[in-house]
């Protein structure tokens, strides 16, 4: 594979043709950076910048960050600045990124489909407490995200993380970010095949390697065996997708060029078969592509996808076979689509007589005593450790039966539900205006409050339904495949003041939904909805579906694929009588 990273005349591919535009792609010898960000990781590898926070900033206190390193570089090891508290959403696009900056860091861990065993919890646990004031969230990217983290604290927060075999390093970034993989991988009866070595081994090869650390943009990678597609293939730049082989068993497909944010596209499906061990060098062939291929000009246009679908599938498994693997791949059938991905919230026997037990915080919502509760919790019982969701949740694995009850009842007196309602269970949420520096719209508590009013107006719901809930246009919450998928944005009242509020998406998926599989759902035209009057509106649109829908059997997403519009506003209440 090419290492072009530092070669001022590059080797040119003969077998792509040159593009008629540069969009900063190193393959074709366009090597001179064409914004500040390029400019940026060509001035120093930002792989470089732990020493400095170790041995300099560190000592010497916020002040003495250099910029480039604040609001770059900071980020391949997991530090954001958090946003200064009392400014509100109509100076997000205003005001300069300095002037939003707070004194305080956002830190990222990343957990890689990893098992979180005592050890881990109690770390985790501890650094919230000692150093983030108690936060800590649970993000859809299978992470622990603190706020409040103060620079001359990060040298000893990373020591705590080494020494239980964690990390911040590329959480954040133009770097391979933090992986999904499934929750129950390695117990799950029905799983297909157990992708936690190749996400070790992935981990092992490429993160902290620097000829993967400037990539044009963000990576995100999905690695699971599980039949559910639990790890949300279809929105990631690679996947690794199980599957079975006529002749030589499990094994996984490959998509790639999977993406949300203001251009959403599912990923493509190569149709091949890789087996467990050839699943590194399939990735570093495709993060190889996306290096020396990827559009570098604009960063609204340095994702994968965007080369994706320029090139087509066919074209970009070819490039990937002759020049990163040197083989042709063996085709197969993709997978079917699945019902929605698995949260795995619940008891459920694994394959071993042991059991995994998922629960489910509000919106990711965790904290220092709920992490060190955990741990305590897994020591006591000595279960094998948890595991973070892609959906905001925490799975308990290798439970004995004779402990399930008193794990479960240890788990609720942390306020973790194993038999939630709907609303708890299916109801994300970003970080929102209250820490992130692009937001517009407070996120985590207006969910929470959502979820309480929605429990207590329509408390036994026979059917599931997602509710994501965003701060900005970026679908961090990934709004396109929900049921309701609300993006933040300020919006008039009633009065003709300025309030917060909500773009809404309806019908959304990812996966199977009776006739309906991966689509980015109905965008009601002109409808905006006020954070005050958002509970109002989600109870109306639910109950005008409960009264309309064909049958029982009928989903949220199929109902509003048809419904007329006046039912999608909730200008109109059907009559349940």
């Amino acid at each position: 594979m090419p290492d072009l990273r530092f070669q001022s005349e590059p080797p040119r591919h003969t077998d792509v043709p040159r593009p008629r535009r540069a969009e900063g792609q190193w393959s074709f010898g366009y090597t001179e950076p064409l914004n500040k960000n390029e400019q940026s990781k060509k001035d120093d590898d930002p792989l470089h910048v732990r020493d400095r926070i170790v041995h300099i900033y560190s000592k010497r206190g916020f002040d003495s960050i250099d910029p480039a390193d604040l609001r770059g570089r900071f980020r391949w090891m997991g530090l954001y600045t958090q946003r200064k508290p009392g400014i509100d959403g109509g100076k997000t696009a205003v005001l300069e990124e300095e002037e939003l900056d707070d004194r305080f860091f956002m830190m990222r861990v990343r957990s890689d489909g990893a098992l979180l065993g005592a050890p881990q919890l109690h770390a985790l646990g501890s650094i919230s407490t000692d150093f983030a004031r108690g936060t800590a969230d649970i993000s859809d990217r299978e992470n622990i995200q603190y706020h409040w983290i103060e620079i001359e604290n990060v040298p000893e927060i990373w020591e705590r993380l080494d020494a239980v075999g964690m990390t911040s390093l590329e959480a954040c970034g133009d770097s391979p970010r933090p992986f999904l993989g499934s929750p129950v991988a390695g117990v799950a009866a029905d799983e297909i095949i157990d992708a936690t070595p190749a996400l070790q081994e992935i981990k092992r090869r490429y993160i902290g390697d620097p000829a993967f650390s400037n990539l044009p943009r963000k990576f995100k990678t999905s690695a699971s065996g599980h039949p559910s597609h639990d790890a949300v293939p279809g929105i990631n730049d690679v996947s690794f997708v199980g599957t079975v082989h006529p002749e030589h068993g499990p094994g996984f497909d490959l998509w790639v060029g999977g993406g949300l944010s203001v251009n959403p596209r599912f990923a493509e499906k190569l149709g091949v078969w890789i087996p467990l061990d050839e699943v590194p060098d399939a990735w570093a062939g495709v993060a190889g592509i996306f290096r020396d291929y990827g559009y570098r000009r604009l960063r609204s246009k340095a994702r994968l996808k965007f080369l994706v679908a320029d090139w087509g599938v066919a074209k970009f498994r070819e490039v990937l076979e002759n020049e990163y693997l040197g083989k042709k791949l063996v085709d197969c059938p993709s997978p079917e689509p699945t019902l929605r991905g698995a949260d795995h919230v619940g008891v459920h026997p694994q394959k071993d007589g042991k059991f995994y037990i998922g629960a489910a915080p509000v919106v990711g919502r965790v904290n220092g005593e709920i992490l060190t509760g955990l741990g305590d919790l897994v020591e006591r019982y000595g279960a094998a450790g948890v595991r973070l969701t892609a959906h905001q949740k925490l799975v308990v694995i290798g439970v004995a039966e004779a402990d399930v009850e008193a794990v479960v009842a240890g788990l609720g007196e942390l306020g973790l539900e194993t038999e939630p309602s709907n609303w708890r269970r299916l109801t994300m949420a970003c970080t929102g205006i209250e820490f992130c520096k692009l937001a517009i719209v407070d996120t985590k508590d207006r969910a929470r409050s959502l979820v309480a009013e929605l429990e207590e107006r329509i408390p036994d719901l026979d059917t599931p339904i997602t509710i994501n809930v965003n701060g900005c246009p970026n679908a961090c919450a990934r709004t396109q495949v929900a049921d309701f998928g609300l993006k933040g944005q300020l919006v008039l009242d009633d009065h003709g003041n300025q309030v917060e509020g909500f773009q809404v998406h309806l019908g959304g998926s990812i996966g199977f939904e009776g006739e309906v599989a991966d689509n980015f759902g109905r965008k009601l035209r002109a409808h905006k909805v006020t954070s005050v009057a958002l509970g109002d509106y989600v109870t109306t649109v639910v109950r005008n579906y409960l009264v309309d829908r064909s049958s029982s059997a009928e989903t949220f997403a199929q109902w509003v694929a048809r419904a007329e519009e006046v039912l999608l506003y909730g200008d109109k209440q059907l009559d349940p009588a």
